[in-house]
């Protein structure tokens, strides 16, 4: 099977104490892409700040897909209907999780009509360098 045919897809409860769960399998994952050392870093950065603000959308759990590439790991998270307005709690972290993403991503985005925030992370790719 080729690696652009795999998608692992995981589903945890929408909990920070799930993070450490996320980032390990990002990290396993992009492994095999190849990434070199500090991209496979990024991208488990990238998994741990996506899924920190999939959870502050306020989702029951949160359902990624991992989709492996020759040159990429792509990851789609699942979010909630709840985002956090300025002066929330949770507004603070959302902002630095785009910040942290813009910085270890080679790109994001969010996709409120699908619930969901799409990253993406290159082999080879500017950041991590």
């Amino acid at each position: 099977m080729a690696k652009s045919d795999s998608v692992v897809c995981l589903t945890v409860p929408a909990s920070p104490s799930f993070a450490r769960s996320v980032r390990m399998m990002a990290a396993n994952l992009a492994v095999l892409c190849p990434m070199n050392v500090d991209e496979v870093e990024d991208a488990r950065m990238a998994a741990e700040e996506a899924f920190v603000y999939a959870c502050a959308t306020k989702p029951a759990s949160c359902e990624i897909a991992f989709s492996l590439a020759d040159d990429s790991l792509a990851m789609t998270f699942s979010l909630g209907d709840s985002l956090p307005k300025e002066g929330d709690e949770s507004f603070e972290q959302v902002s630095f999780a785009e910040l942290l993403l813009s910085a270890v991503s080679d790109s994001y985005k969010m996709d409120w009509d699908q619930h969901s925030l799409h990253v993406v992370k290159q082999a080879g790719g500017t950041h991590g360098a």
